[in-house]
């Protein structure tokens, strides 16, 4: 039997420039887990660009939530 995987991403993606409270928090996309249950598909909106950006991974909250709250 198999369960139908929400249609809705699990986890966002962020660019993050600078440190601390100088960074500059850019979601850049989202993640949806796969139906499998092993992996991830990856769905981009831009491309990280900026020298010296991190890319972040964190679970989506409510939908109410800011990135702020979240960390960004």
């Amino acid at each position: 039997m198999t369960t139908k995987q929400p249609n809705r991403p699990s986890h966002s993606l962020f660019m993050v420039e600078g440190e601390k409270d100088n960074a500059i928090w850019t979601e850049i996309g989202a993640l949806w887990k796969h139906a499998q249950g092993d992996g991830f598909n990856l769905s981009l909106k831009a491309l990280p660009l900026a020298k010296d950006a991190r890319l972040v991974i964190l679970p989506r909250k409510a939908k109410e939530q800011t990135k702020a709250e979240v960390g960004a």
